[in-house]
């Protein structure tokens, strides 16, 4: 009984069949948006109109379509996948290993009918056909007139090594999803902050507690004045505050420490430090321009305590200057870093403000995932090379000679009449 159940188990069929429930789900997972807040799914998918006719957000909540590949039922069908691989590797794999191994001698000449290609031969001596046999690289058994070859045993093992590295990314899909997250983080220049702002996370997530500062933030620009990078000094502080790691990142290059890649991905400016004429140091906040081509912010100095006379200040970079506007919108000249801007009331741009977006993730289970793809490429090469038998059977002055391949079948045969011409 529990024979047959690891049977069904390491069924080819049974394997489908989860791998499709699989795929399903994950086109589910692909068409709902995923980790959203709840306002999200009754903004998208209402009560009152539910997506084709069914699909409303507490369908959505109540099934966790809206964390599909976090869910107990989906990593199950994960195990289950992995498990359905497991014991085919061990039910069948390894037995037609273990049998592709052994010496399988014909013993009578009627054994050859069933053979891909076979002859009888009687120019060529058993000491030369056995020669020519060797010089193609055949392993060579024996007993008295009976001869067993094969070579290429190595691409029988690339089905397991295919499904072993299939249960390395299995396992690492569910390390990931149970025990990674994702974070993101807008700090401003010379500020320290602990990871907070969490996207998503598994079951089993632990948050480390660890503390960054940004030392600096910085853009270049081509001669165009379009950026060509940002970057980030960032250092990782320990629970004294002292430094530990330190590395500046930029877009594709993230700083890695202790199982947590720091990814540079946004940026803004958060306001302007201006000295007035009375040497009085204000912070202006700045406002993003929504519907912009480019980011672009703007904020009012105003001139007296109404607010109602002043100038707007539009800043789109972080090259050390802004556009100055009077308040009928009429351009009046560039507020350059420590440099005074002669105005009713002359101005001194002290300091652009501005904060970087970092991406920060934690997945344990990439690298069985990467091990797991490399081992899929490897097999892929054993895959090519072929498995080839050839029996001998020698019966009186005459002698019986037969082959067998796994693929290549037209240089198997070339190879057969090489060997017996």
């Amino acid at each position: 009984m529990r024979q047959n159940i690891f049977r069904s188990i390491a069924d080819l069929r049974f394997a489908i069949f989860i791998l499709l429930m699989i795929a399903s789900f994950s086109v589910i997972g692909t068409v709902i948006e995923q980790d959203q807040s709840i306002e999200t799914y009754k903004l998208n998918y209402p009560l009152t109109n539910p997506v084709f006719g069914f699909l409303s957000w507490d369908i959505i909540i109540k099934f966790g379509f809206d964390h599909v590949y976090k869910t107990w039922w989906f990593i199950a069908l994960i195990l289950l996948f992995g498990i359905s691989l497991l014991t085919c590797t061990i039910l069948q794999q390894f037995p037609s290993l273990k049998i592709a191994r052994r010496c399988q001698f014909f013993r009578t000449t009627q054994q050859f009918c069933r053979l891909n290609i076979s002859t009888k031969l009687e120019h060529l001596s058993f000491s030369q056909l056995l020669f020519k046999i060797k010089e193609n690289n055949y392993s060579i058994f024996q007993q008295k007139n009976i001869i067993y070859c094969y070579k290429g045993l190595i691409g029988r093992i690339a089905p397991i090594i295919v499904h072993f590295s299939m249960i390395l990314i299995l396992i690492g899909a569910i390390i990931g999803s149970l025990s990674g997250f994702k974070a993101q983080e807008i700090v401003p220049k010379t500020e320290t902050f602990h990871i907070q702002n969490i996207l998503n996370n598994g079951q089993l997530t632990f948050i480390p507690k660890v503390s960054i500062r940004i030392n600096d933030f910085w853009i270049t620009y081509t001669k165009q004045a379009t950026v060509t990078q940002f970057y980030s000094d960032l250092s990782i502080l320990n629970v004294n505050g002292n430094e530990i790691e330190r590395k500046t990142i930029f877009v594709n290059s993230p700083a890695k420490y202790n199982g947590i890649d720091y990814y540079q991905t946004d940026w803004n400016l958060i306001g302007l430090r201006i000295k007035d004429k009375d040497f009085s140091i204000y912070q202006y906040p700045l406002v993003n321009l929504p519907n912009t081509q480019g980011k672009v912010w703007l904020t009012w100095i105003s001139n007296n305590q109404q607010l109602n006379d002043g100038v707007t200040v539009l800043i789109d970079n972080l090259q050390g200057y802004c556009s100055v506007y009077n308040k009928f919108g009429k351009f009046i000249g560039n507020l350059e870093l420590n440099e005074s801007f002669k105005i009713e009331n002359p101005l001194i741009l002290m300091d652009i403000l501005s904060s970087t977006g970092l991406q920060i993730k934690s997945d344990p289970g990439i690298v069985l995932i990467y091990l797991g793809f490399l081992f899929l490429m490897i097999s892929t090469l054993i895959s090519y090379i072929t498995y080839s038998q050839i029996w001998i059977v020698q019966e009186n002055k005459e002698i019986f000679i037969g082959g067998n391949t796994t693929r290549a079948t037209f240089d198997f045969e070339l190879e057969f009449l090489k060997l017996v011409k």
